[in-house]
């Protein structure tokens, strides 16, 4: 069973909290991971753990702590002149998720653009319910939804997390495309966060 993911506006702080784009409050020695050319990596969501532990039915996931979640997608939020990854598997450079079993002191990391407005997309509050397996939209855990051609190579691989298109947020992976962090449930259960792989799929 994997987790659904809905989002929505709010005028409250979501500081410290469970929620998707904005700034990432991380650990204070956690820095805000950057891709190869020293840019820093899109800030996609901060996830605490114990929000999901009650859809995470199989206990995949620790039960406390969060998860960050950064991958470069300036040019498919609109950059055209930002690096693409491209379709199939991106270099481990492009994508990151940090996890943490302590969130007691979080710093908030604020990244502004010349004209001091926000190099980021507004904050938005996160709910979750339930999702197929394989169902499509923003959702944690469960497989892919596109599966043709790759089922082989999403065997013994859970997708961590996936990210559909958006028009409201001028999210496009080419055509009709869709990306997953994927790992292992050996890495999984391991808390090696490090060993996830990135997969971009487009029709």
């Amino acid at each position: 069973m994997a987790i659904r993911i809905t989002t929505k506006h709010t005028e409250e702080s979501l500081v410290g909290k469970t929620h998707w784009w904005g700034f990432p409050d991380m650990p204070i020695d956690n820095e805000w991971p950057c891709g190869e050319d020293g840019e820093l990596l899109t800030f996609i969501c901060q996830i605490r753990l114990e929000d999901i532990a009650p859809y995470d039915l199989e206990g995949l996931l620790p039960p406390k702590g969060m998860l960050w979640f950064f991958a470069d997608l300036d040019y498919f939020l609109g950059d055209i002149d930002a690096p693409c990854g491209g379709i199939g598997e991106w270099q481990k450079e492009c994508y990151k998720v940090v996890y943490s079993p302590d969130i007691t002191q979080l710093y908030t990391h604020e990244y502004y653009w010349e004209d001091g407005s926000p190099a980021v997309l507004d904050a938005e509050e996160i709910e979750f319910g339930f999702a197929e397996d394989s169902e499509y939209r923003l959702k944690l855990l469960g497989q892919p939804s596109m599966t043709e051609g790759y089922e082989n190579e999403n065997e013994g691989l859970v997708s961590l997390l996936q990210l559909d298109e958006e028009e409201r947020w001028n999210l496009r992976f080419f055509d009709c495309g869709m990306i997953n962090f994927m790992i292992s449930l050996d890495s999984l259960a391991a808390l090696d966060f490090d060993d996830v792989s990135l997969k971009l799929q487009s029709l």
